[in-house]
């Protein structure tokens, strides 16, 4: 399931959501991202919002099909990536990702290549505000590299 939504999500609820009544379900991994005061690091200055924009058919889109790589290569038995966008401060979440499986590895290594494809590949510009004005965020070396390790794997 994919949600792209402006409003908070309550993290308890949506994991038992995901599992509730399953007996199919041997493991749950999730990840969730929150928004730093440092969120980059390379400028050295105390971001106090950060914006996220997105249009939205081509990122529904783009998610689904991510998000159905991953059932297939994990054999998963429920998955759930839930993103915000708009205005964010610092301890504000912005990412949800869930993914349940039969097995730890299926779901850890599942929920694993989807942060990487989320913060690589995902339809998102991020613009930071700060005491200097704002800026956008630029694509990381080190951010590319992790995801690489899911390229050729399955």
């Amino acid at each position: 399931m994919i949600r792209v939504q402006r409003e908070d999500f309550d993290i308890g609820a949506e994991i038992e959501a995901l599992s509730e009544g399953r007996d199919d379900v041997g493991a749950v991994a999730s990840f969730v991202g929150i928004t730093r005061a440092d969120a980059s690091k390379d400028a050295g200055d105390a971001v106090t919002a950060m914006t996220l924009e997105h249009y939205p058919a081509m990122t529904e889109k783009q998610l689904a099909d991510i998000e159905a790589e991953a059932c297939r290569r994990w054999n998963l038995t429920a998955s759930l990536i839930v993103h915000r966008y708009g205005r964010l401060e610092p301890g504000d979440r912005i990412v949800l990702v869930v993914t349940a499986a039969a097995h730890r590895r299926a779901a850890l290594d599942a929920c694993a290549f989807l942060i990487d494809w989320l913060k690589t590949k995902a339809p998102f510009w991020k613009r930071e505000e700060t005491a200097d004005g704002a800026r956008w965020v630029s694509a990381r070396a080190a951010d590319d590299h992790a995801a690489e390790r899911w390229r050729d794997a399955s």
